[in-house]
């Protein structure tokens, strides 16, 4: 069930289709709330943050506050690892900072995962989700929810840097020939070298040539790699 989250948060053409998917894998796991967060550090300027999900309104003031994210534990783990989190009120109260946690609780933020993907350039994607219940007492489950949010994130990453970063602060995307995108398109519907080659009314060899240098210029070793890739950055759907 949950393959089809991954193929859509990848596939995701603009914030609202990114929203949608985002919000349908957190309901299927079993939380009430999310925030997926972009993060791009720029020298000598504060970080941009851009964030989508549903996070109730009467909370949406307190949850950005800076004060508040320098003294929050799950914060602060976020900030310097890549683990995932599991969070409870224990997790608050043994950090002494038990009124953060009252505060949350009041909208329903009891219990969460969340996870930061740190990326280069600065970059940086967080994902959590959010709960007014019980984590599950079964480590089976729960070890399976974190599971399922480190893959998700994994495939929402780029699509988040891609439809929720200004295109200027974007990195710059490669420039590929509209030959090597066809030849891209076409070896993502299953096509081989020469079967591209006749639809696209050029050689076995010339259609490799288009493959490989769509591969070399996306950084990848495989022409799979670079359909994942080019799909991730938008450049082909």
């Amino acid at each position: 069930m949950l393959q089809g989250n991954y193929q859509a948060v990848l596939e995701a053409r603009d914030i609202e289709e990114f929203r949608t998917a985002v919000l349908r894998f957190t309901g299927e796991i079993g939380f009430n709330t999310v925030s997926a967060v972009t993060v791009v550090e720029r020298s000598g300027q504060d970080a941009e943050f851009i964030a989508v999900g549903n996070t109730p309104a009467g909370y949406e003031e307190a949850s950005q506050r800076v004060a508040d994210s320098r003294r929050d534990p799950v914060m602060q783990h976020l900030k310097r690892q890549s683990v995932p989190v599991i969070w409870t009120q224990r997790t608050y109260v043994e950090t002494g900072m038990a009124d953060l946690w009252e505060e949350q609780a009041a909208f329903g933020y009891h219990t969460g995962v969340a996870m930061a993907l740190h990326l280069p350039e600065g970059r940086h994607f967080l994902l959590g989700v959010d709960r007014d219940l019980p984590l599950p007492t079964d480590p089976r489950e729960l070890t399976r929810i974190v599971a399922d949010l480190q893959l998700f994130a994994v495939h929402a990453q780029d699509t988040a840097m891609r439809v929720l970063v200004p295109p200027a602060l974007q990195p710059e995307r490669p420039a590929l020939t509209p030959r090597e995108l066809e030849a891209l398109r076409w070896t993502m519907e299953g096509k081989t070298a020469w079967e591209v080659g006749a639809i696209l009314g050029i050689s076995q060899r010339t259609a490799v040539l288009h493959i490989n240098n769509a591969m070399h210029k996306l950084g990848c070793t495989t022409k799979h790699q670079a359909v994942l890739k080019a799909l991730r950055l938008g450049l082909i759907h």
